[in-house]
């Protein structure tokens, strides 16, 4: 029956694929391998949704957000000097566009979920599932672009030129659409949903939990706004306070497996392996940057840069989880530079088991293809709840508790995460519990510098995203550039060619200099 279900979402994902812009069907019987989005319902459009969005975060959202935050490098050592647009960086309307266009169409099935025709309440919980993904991944799209359509998207043919939100505008409503979401789940109303919700499978009590995180995440984003989003920030707050926040990984999982490439976790098809065992199209890109080596090496060779001395004599105890050892340590690449200049070793260590797979060793090649292509897409980490609850705490301590103990339960949870043992997370805390920056010591300000380090650390290779955006927001984790970077870290991306083509009527007119300058396309948390 699982391996039916499993055939049906994927080939759903296919048909839905090709029909979301399209509204217009000839009036003939119907062909059961090409079915009208009129008659698909939220039971089908669900797990499409959810799996459409992890592949675009899986896939062009994790590849920029690791190299800019300069925690994977281009191996230069295959490819002589790749990644050259990425180091300077060269932001255009062509770079990484396919995080707007893919989130963006895979967002569109969300919507058609919330706006479905549902007198008898049948499906009170997809709609209430639905919002909650889509609030995510919204936030994730208007943090990387600032004003964006909102208001009048999703509409397909109805309005092929949606007008643009502001940023604000989009924060609170798609912050309403997660407060009504909870209100849905808090009326019991609709039918069970049972195996169509791929990720919790139909516990409603995680999903508000869920829902709870995401606001914290919307509202921490916005720790440096004025005005009138500072007073929604803390009227919001106060209402949170007390809520129960996720406690576990959030894994998507439509029955991902190695039977062939379509059934395969986007990511392990991308980045590692196919189902046959070729290597991904990516495959050789995922390397570790010098950068990420130096800091999970416990900077060995006494690197005097300042970004580096916490780290001094601080050996990370996942990194034998997150990348292949080399001579027993990380060996990296420095971002920019190529073979015969320094920073560029012989061979460089890449992803490995705890990113790849989570937890589990797996002793040959099939099993490992086996074990990343089965692998449960993660939309969030207990990582990132555990942190965001420690930063919530130590800004904002009447309303919430338990800074030391939600950071220290942040490091145990990507240990978990990563497959690493128990005990070595209760002996890397103690290591750097006096260091600041690193452990839960000093100033508040050395406090929030260890919160985004060991996120930045947590999320790799699966939500460094939300690292470029605490980055943008707080300055932390402190990230070396490229060598070959005559810009710094971007403020934004550029809204794509797709967008100058199809929506030139409403579609700001920015140029390059407005990605690296704070201006009124920055995204509205982060102009000050």
């Amino acid at each position: 029956m699982k391996n039916r279900t499993i055939k049906n979402v994927f080939l759903t994902l296919i048909v839905f694929g090709s029909a979301i812009s399209c509204n217009d069907y000839l009036d003939i019987n119907s062909d059961p391998n090409n079915i009208s989005i009129d008659n698909v319902t939220p039971n089908e459009l669900l797990p499409v949704g959810i799996t459409a969005n992890y592949r675009v975060q899986a896939r062009d959202v994790n590849q920029f957000a690791n190299v800019i935050m300069n925690m994977t490098a281009g191996n230069s050592i295959v490819y002589g000097g790749p990644f050259t647009d990425y180091y300077v960086p060269n932001i255009n309307n062509t770079f990484f566009n396919g995080i707007w266009d893919g989130l963006y169409r895979a967002t569109a099935n969300l919507d058609k979920i919330v706006t479905y025709n549902d007198p008898t309440n049948k499906y009170v919980k997809q709609k209430a599932i639905a919002k909650i993904v889509k609030a995510n991944y919204i936030q994730i799209l208007t943090d990387f672009y600032g004003d964006m359509p909102y208001s009048e998207a999703f509409k397909g043919q109805n309005n092929l030129a949606p007008k643009y939100d502001k940023g604000e505008d989009i924060y609170k409503a798609s912050y309403a659409e997660l407060e009504n979401a909870k209100a849905l789940i808090d009326s019991g109303a609709g039918d069970e949903v049972g195996a169509v919700d791929i990720v919790f499978g139909g516990d409603m009590a995680k999903w508000k939990a869920f829902a709870n995180t995401l606001q914290l995440r919307y509202l921490l984003r916005m720790s440096n706004v004025t005005g009138d989003m500072a007073t929604f920030r803390d009227q919001k707050l106060a209402l949170l306070s007390g809520a129960t926040f996720i406690d576990e990984d959030v894994l998507e999982n439509p029955g991902y497996s190695s039977n062939n490439d379509a059934q395969q976790n986007p990511y392990t098809n991308y980045y590692l392996y196919t189902s046959s065992g070729s290597r991904g199209s990516a495959y050789a890109i995922n390397v570790a940057s010098e950068n990420a080596a130096i800091i999970l090496n416990g900077n060995p060779d006494g690197d005097t840069r300042g970004a580096y001395q916490k780290f001094n004599n601080i050996v990370d105890l996942r990194r034998p989880r997150m990348f292949t050892l080399i001579g027993g340590k990380v060996s990296g690449i420095r971002q920019g530079n190529t073979p015969g200049q320094p920073g560029v070793p012989s061979a460089a260590s890449r992803f490995t088991f705890g990113i790849n797979i989570g937890k589990g060793t797996p002793t040959s090649t099939e099993e490992y293809i086996d074990l990343a292509s089965a692998k449960s897409g993660c939309i969030m980490t207990k990582a990132e709840s555990k942190f965001l609850q420690a930063e919530a705490a130590l800004r904002y301590p009447s309303l919430f508790s338990g800074a030391l103990s939600n950071f220290n339960e942040g490091i145990a949870a990507s240990f978990d995460t990563y497959g690493s043992a128990p005990n070595l997370a209760d002996q890397y805390i103690a290591t750097i519990a006096a260091v600041p920056g690193l452990g839960f010591a000093g100033s508040t300000t050395n406090k929030i510098d260890a919160i985004m380090t060991q996120k930045w650390i947590a999320l790799a290779g699966r939500n460094p995203e939300q690292s470029f955006f605490d980055y943008s927001r707080t300055g932390f984790p402190v990230t070396l550039s490229a060598t070959t970077a005559s810009k710094p870290k971007p403020n934004r991306l550029m809204y794509p060619l797709s967008e100058f083509i199809a929506n030139s009527g409403n579609v700001p007119k920015i140029g390059t200099e407005d990605v690296f300058s704070k201006n009124q396309y920055t995204p509205f948390w982060n102009r000050n």
